[in-house]
């Protein structure tokens, strides 16, 4: 049981590092006395190796999260040695978990804000165009091919942005174009494409409505957000 908390604990920080920064300041750096250690046998060893391992990646994720690693570590000592917490293993279980629904909630707020505030001012951008349903694109190349339909396959090049900047995926990098059914992908590329000869480069621009919707898409697409695509349309595939 004691087991199956720990790891739980373990999720549920790192999950509130991936949604927000408590208020929480960074204890000071202060060296401190330190028993020797000598690894005399294989579970030493062991032991030793499984602290490193552990602790590198807590460490990673209170730095990430801005958490108090004093406090992180008196606890978790104080676990393990038996020693008296300021909290049962259960409220505290409790408390993280409401912690972490409550970082996500803020997170989404502000990620729903930011990416309307962006389709905003975006649309006011010369050369911007804006569809009844709310797509954005702007033509950086236009070719002079057939266009496809909602039915047609297409071959293409593209990456994908948030509106923050940070790329989430590349045939490019990948080194290779994709291909793919107008009718197996979201919105926002159906009708996009359909709007391209081939030939042609766009940049469009995704509200949520038209991408990965209230849920987003895993943990490289947040909930609500509007997605901005470079597309180069190579092909359409007979």
């Amino acid at each position: 049981m004691k087991s199956k908390t720990i790891i739980l604990f373990a999720a549920l920080l790192a999950s509130a590092v991936a949604f927000a920064k408590p208020a929480a300041k960074k204890d000071k750096k202060a060296k401190q006395a330190e028993p020797e250690v000598v690894l005399a046998t294989k579970v030493d060893t062991a032991s030793y190796a499984m602290g490193v391992a552990i602790g590198q990646q807590m460490l990673d994720n209170l730095e990430k999260g801005n958490y108090n690693k004093g406090v992180y570590a008196k606890a978790f000592c104080d676990v393990i040695f038996g020693n008296p917490t300021l909290m049962s293993s259960d409220s505290a279980t409790r408390y993280m978990m409401h912690y972490v629904s409550e970082m996500q909630k803020e997170a989404t707020r502000k990620n729903r804000e930011a990416s309307a505030k962006f389709l905003e001012d975006n649309a006011k951008r010369e050369g911007v165009v804006t569809t009844a349903s709310g797509l954005q694109y702007q033509v950086v190349k236009m070719g002079d091919g057939e266009k496809p339909n909602a039915n047609s396959r297409v071959t293409v090049n593209y990456e994908g942005f948030l509106v923050d900047g940070t790329k989430f995926d590349s045939s490019i990098d990948r080194g290779e174009p994709t291909s793919f059914a107008l009718s197996g992908v979201i919105q926002g590329w159906s009708e996009a494409l359909q709007l391209m000869p081939v030939g042609s480069k766009f940049t469009i621009y995704l509200p949520y409505q038209l991408a990965y919707g209230e849920r987003g898409a895993g943990d490289v697409i947040p909930p609500y957000s509007t997605l901005i695509f470079e597309v180069e349309l190579i092909s359409i595939d007979k």
